[in-house]
């Protein structure tokens, strides 16, 4: 195993998760009875260039061709899509001369953002079937991962592009080198690149290791990326930081002969990652013993409720959760189903734990005494949606950094 950045080949292990199925490799009722693929899930650091990654790669088209997740679920992100649109158009005085592209654009809810300003959009999403509802939503997309060709039907349709955007989609590249340069080919000389990647630091401050699936091969800071940029004559020139996923990254970067001048705010950042120790092995170490000890504790707490005989539910089937699931090994036993909002999951039943997926309407069916909240970066939606659970007495647990009733 190679560095992604810097191709360093002696890398750290710092943490195994086990070996677990793709996250969000959800089961249909016939796909139970054919035996699941599972994957190692370990990640490592490297000392050079400070980035964090999985040890095992496990190739796209089996993740990406056909896809459940779907970013306009949650009105959180519906809202947070919207505001980065029209930030990125108000900073950078787009307008209908302009050309924004999405790398991973999924049903289209960001470059929906950035047709409310007239703003000209077109999206490159793999997964056919998602890219199918983005074209329905009124998006232009083309169903295919981000290539050299695709860049030059981007060209030949379009003419070059102010800006391109690769929001949570960044860390599920594995080369990521020929991206970058694709991106290149494709901005104009003044043109940005945006990235928003849920921020590690973050995820070691808070313990939210389940933000680590096999989708997520990369785990950036800013001092991992300013080094790669760096390397492909690019320049991250602003940075700020965005609460999605339990703590992000927006990252602005450019062509270093552009005239985009060096924010403050990379500074501030890269000095706060020195003064917590990012490019130090002891940082990543530590944490990865920590986990442990986390992971117990919940396994403990949900053991208790269900000595109890009482009925446990749990709340979103985000990939995040299929991860906690399994290296804790909670499934059916403590489980009863778990409540999802998006409608291409329900019927289907969770990876590894085989926990079947429902629609709200089972919590009128089949009210539990608790709801373990998976979806945690979403908790305040989800309370507010279920708030008359709460008034007939349902206690909802949000499972980390510790297990706690809300």
């Amino acid at each position: 195993m190679k560095c992604r950045i810097c191709k360093n080949e002696k890398l750290k292990t710092f943490l195994s998760l086990g070996t677990t199925p793709l996250a969000n490799s959800f089961l249909s009722k016939e796909g139970l009875k054919k035996e699941e693929k599972r994957f190692p899930l370990e990640l490592c650091f490297c000392d050079n260039c400070k980035l964090v990654q999985l040890t095992f790669i496990v190739p796209s088209e089996d993740m990406f061709s056909n896809y459940v997740y779907l970013s306009s679920t949650t009105k959180t992100f519906q809202k947070h899509f919207s505001e980065m649109a029209e930030h990125i158009t108000k900073s950078f005085s787009l307008s209908e001369n302009s050309l924004a592209v999405d790398i991973g654009s999924n049903d289209g809810i960001l470059l929906k953002g950035f047709q409310t300003s007239n703003v000209q959009v077109i999206g490159v999403e793999p997964a056919a079937n998602v890219a199918k509802i983005a074209e329905e939503n009124g998006v232009e997309t083309i169903n295919d991962f981000f290539n050299e060709n695709v860049v030059n039907e981007i060209i030949k349709r379009k003419g070059k592009a102010d800006v391109v955007t690769a929001t949570n989609v960044f860390a599920h590249i594995d080369d990521i080198d020929s991206v970058v340069e694709n991106v290149k080919s494709l901005l104009k000389d003044e043109g940005i690149y945006v990235i928003e990647i849920q921020y590690f630091a973050d995820t070691i401050e808070t313990m939210t290791f389940d933000n680590v699936y096999h989708e997520h091969m990369s785990y950036y800071t800013l001092s991992s990326l300013d080094f790669f940029f760096n390397k492909h004559d690019m320049q991250a020139f602003r940075v700020e930081r965005v609460a999605t996923h339990g703590g992000s990254l927006r990252v602005f970067a450019a062509k270093k002969s552009s005239k985009h001048k060096v924010h403050e705010s990379i500074k501030k950042l890269l000095d706060y990652e020195k003064s917590i120790g990012i490019d130090d092995f002891e940082t990543y170490r530590k944490f990865g013993q920590e986990v442990y000890g986390v992971r117990d504790k919940l396994v403990d707490y949900i053991k208790n409720i269900k000595k109890q005989n009482k009925k446990i539910a749990a709340y979103g089937a985000p990939a995040k959760g299929n991860t906690l699931l399994n290296f804790c090994n909670i499934g059916k036993d403590y489980i009863e189903y778990i409540v999802e909002d998006n409608p291409l999951k329900q019927g289907l039943y969770a990876p590894g734990t085989h926990i079947p997926v429902v629609s709200s309407k089972m919590l009128d069916e089949n009210l539990p005494d608790y709801i373990l909240i998976l979806a945690w970066n979403f908790a305040d939606e989800i309370l507010e949606k279920t708030k008359k659970y709460r008034e007939k007495g349902v206690k909802f647990i949000v499972p980390l950094p510790k297990p706690k009733i809300v």
